[in-house]
């Protein structure tokens, strides 16, 4: 197994799915009300260059249900300290390392330079943490075959639709990307990701074309942290992409609404959507928790 996780493409599918067999066996012994404290002792340092609801508490409660302690830091890294200098401090005094940066290559450098494991909790390149749990939902609602769904990410090319990409190269599942012209994501990565695919992998900017026999249709907000100078902009670039009722139509009738949340209402996503009898957002976020703790376990004990 890896040392970190701040790639899924770091990972083959075999060790995927694995660590959503440890998710689903997590998730079952909390809803079984068993204790699994498979860390009593370990402590995770926790960085949050932005702001976090659904990544700062579950991975707290995950290391408190895993019988360990976390502790929190709110700080850019590379200001005050080179990233080299804090991660080197850090390894002298904890079991393992979070990080929810901007800069992509801040997590991958912490992770070159440090022995102890480090967690990619979002960058402005990828969201594997995400995309862990969406798939651990996406098989809860659609069953474990996955090569014979289709999810189709409707909006911006962004970290979460690059660890997806990811992911679909490395367990066979059909992905189409569905934006508006220059919104395709990283070329690099998805070109090399399009090379690696075991299923079919196509990008379009046609709503109707994308979304048929979709079983998911997945979206996210139109400007990530660090975009909001671009809002308005986007707003009207990506309007004719708003998950509604009559995208949602596009697809598969018993098709599940996904969003890896937070998300605006009447902006990437309709209400009636969101709120309605589709959507499995919330499913996902409850997940963060149990995907999570299997990176955990994983990664910081002997699972």
């Amino acid at each position: 197994m890896v040392k970190d996780f701040v790639s899924l493409a770091d990972y083959a599918g075999d060790e995927l799915l694995a660590l959503l067999a440890l998710a689903d066996e997590l998730k079952a012994l909390q809803k079984a009300d068993e204790p699994h404290r498979l860390l009593e002792g370990k402590t995770l340092a926790l960085i949050f260059e932005k702001p976090s609801l659904r990544t700062r508490l579950t991975f707290q409660v995950g290391m408190f249900q895993l019988g360990g302690y976390s502790v929190l830091m709110d700080a850019r890294l590379g200001e005050r300290e080179t990233v080299s200098d804090v991660a080197h401090n850090l390894e002298r005094w904890v079991d393992g390392i979070m990080a929810r940066t901007f800069k992509h290559e801040h997590v991958v450098q912490m992770a070159e330079c440090t022995h102890i494991p480090v967690i990619n909790a979002l960058t402005d390149m990828l969201h594997p943490c995400q995309i862990l749990a969406d798939v651990q939902t996406l098989r809860e609602h659609k069953g474990h075959d996955l090569s014979r769904l289709k999810v189709a990410f409707v909006g911006d090319g962004n970290n979460v639709f690059h660890s997806w990409a990811h992911f679909a190269a490395r367990v066979p599942l059909n992905l189409t990307l569905v934006c508006p012209e220059g919104y395709a994501g990283n070329p690099e990565l998805v070109e090399r990701a399009r090379s690696e695919m075991q299923g079919t992998f196509e990008i379009t900017h046609d709503c109707e074309t994308g979304l048929r026999d979709a079983d998911a249709v997945y979206t996210d907000v139109w400007a990530s942290m660090g975009q909001e100078a671009e809002t308005a902009e986007r707003q009207q670039i990506f309007a004719p992409y708003q998950v509604n009722d009559r995208l949602m139509a596009l697809a598969k009738p018993d098709a599940i609404f996904m969003h890896c949340l937070p998300a605006h209402r009447g902006q990437e996503v309709s209400a009636d959507v969101i709120d309605g009898p589709c959507s499995v957002c919330f499913d996902q976020a409850e997940n963060r928790l149990h995907a999570q703790k299997a990176v955990l376990a994983t990664l910081l004990g002997d699972v």
